[in-house]
């Protein structure tokens, strides 16, 4: 996991500082993920940098010996032809793509199956793809803006190094998410298309960023309501672990209008101190 932000960080009454909660989105999503659905007593480590991650990506899962022999058993079945476990896979780590593999064999269940994926109708699945899109991106884009920013030419050449320790203390999603891949349409760079440089940096259009997160913080509360979770569904679903990373990393760590227009919005904070409870108590300290 990429780990919470220092007890230093300017968010005094920060949730992470229990030290369970991780500073970055894509982290936080698959804590969430796992305590909504009903896993519990799992442990999380922080003293792991991106680049040693598999795949350059957080988080990772690291079974007992155990379970990772129940978990390469599903992914490879005797019935199939036998593959060679990968080298990460005999030292029982996992990238991220197979925690819903391993939540569904801890609970015995086969999520797969359910052609709605949680949700209660047809119509709620197709919607939630338009909600992770809007939250990954304006919502993403308008997070990475509001935090702190390397302003060196180093990082605006794109030639920019993080130690380990800048690691830590930064969320992942900040560092290695460019803001060109998350707005539609990119913006410009900021080099001129007749310059001796080659293209580097982004002319980033502020105010319409803003304006953007605005209406989509708005359409989220107005879309949430009085419900228990999102488009209505009777049970989490992956859009709540989602929309839940995002508001608590906005609320947590997130500074000026980003983080007073959720703070604004009474059902959406009432919301996310809900679930951060739920995700707290999944997780041992």
């Amino acid at each position: 996991m990429a780990p919470p932000l220092p007890s230093s960080s300017p968010s005094p009454s920060s949730p992470s500082e229990d030290g369970i909660l991780s500073s970055d989105v894509e982290c936080l999503k698959w804590q969430a993920y796992i305590a909504l659905r009903g896993v519990s007593n799992v442990k999380v480590r922080w003293d792991v940098a991106p680049e040693g991650a598999l795949e350059g990506r957080l988080p990772n899962l690291h079974l007992p010996k155990a379970d990772a022999d129940k978990l390469n058993t599903d992914l490879n079945p005797p019935t199939e032809e036998k593959t060679k476990p990968t080298p990460e896979h005999q030292l029982n780590l996992y990238s991220a793509h197979l925690i819903p593999s391993w939540v569904d064999l801890s609970l015995g269940v086969d999520s797969a199956s359910d052609t709605l994926e949680g949700y209660k109708d047809i119509a709620s699945r197709d919607e939630s793809r338009a909600w992770v899109a809007l939250l990954e991106g304006t919502v993403h884009a308008a997070l990475i803006i509001s935090q702190p920013q390397p302003t060196s030419l180093l990082h605006l050449l794109g030639l920019g190094y993080s130690s380990p320790g800048q690691a830590g203390s930064k969320s992942a999603s900040q560092t290695s998410t460019p803001l060109q891949t998350i707005l539609s349409p990119p913006p410009a760079p900021l080099s001129g298309f007749t310059s001796l440089l080659p293209s580097f940096g982004a002319r980033v259009n502020y105010a319409s960023v803003n304006s953007q997160y605005v209406e989509a913080i708005a359409s989220l509360s107005e879309r949430l309501g009085t419900d228990q979770w999102f488009l209505g569904s009777s049970q989490a679903t992956p859009l709540d672990a989602l929309a839940f990373a995002y508001l608590h990393c906005i609320l947590a760590h997130a500074k000026g209008p980003v983080r007073i227009e959720v703070t604004k919005r009474v059902n959406l904070v009432a919301w996310e101190w809900r679930v951060r409870g739920v995700v707290r108590r999944s997780f041992a300290t």
